[in-house]
């Protein structure tokens, strides 16, 4: 029989205190059903043509939490610690301010569907379906690099930052291209 390696995730994620992985499944399971609840659970929606404010917004946050996420990254490779912190909590919190928005536009609007065919229509899904995936699987890990930096674990943290920013990333720009392609093809 073959040994199993596992993740480098789940078992980063099994060092942890129970307490830290209570709060951490906590807040991610709570973040996924919301998600879930508002855009499939509450009654169908008609969404508009031209992106409500909240939308245009989401796209501004997400933008603005890629450029702390890059600009930490800039400043932790120059060994420049306190601007990687404020950096990173400042994408956090856009993150964070990005999905109660989302939920907010998401109530209003309902899911709101690709309204072109042909090429540029599997450029959107191969777009979105990753982003939508990547976005489930970075709020544990976010908040698990967040909670190993903000706790000096600074091994552990590097360990799983390298899995988190790439990701993180991809999700904060591709939210950006979904709302482009949504609203201004």
């Amino acid at each position: 029989m073959t040994n199993l390696v596992p993740s480098p995730v789940v078992s980063t994620f099994a060092a942890e205190s129970p307490a830290a992985r209570w709060v951490i499944a906590v807040l991610s399971v709570a973040v996924f059903a919301a998600v879930l609840i508002v855009l499939y659970a509450l009654p169908e929606r008609s969404a508009p043509g031209t992106p409500q404010a909240l939308a245009t917004v989401n796209a501004v946050l997400n933008a603005c939490a890629a450029c702390f996420l890059l600009t930490g990254f800039v400043f932790i490779r120059r060994k420049n610690i306190k601007a990687h912190r404020t950096c990173m909590i400042s994408a956090f919190v856009l993150s964070a301010l990005f999905l109660v928005t989302y939920l907010l536009h998401h109530a209003q609007v309902g899911s709101v569907h690709f309204p072109h065919e042909g090429w540029i229509r599997g450029v959107y899904f191969a777009v979105l379906v990753p982003h939508v995936i990547l976005a489930a699987v970075i709020v544990p890990l976010g908040l698990l690099t967040i909670y190993r930096g903000w706790t000096d674990r600074i091994a552990l943290h590097r360990k799983i930052a390298r899995w988190t920013l790439p990701l993180w990333l991809y999700v904060s720009v591709s939210g950006v291209a979904v709302y482009l392609m949504l609203y201004h093809l």
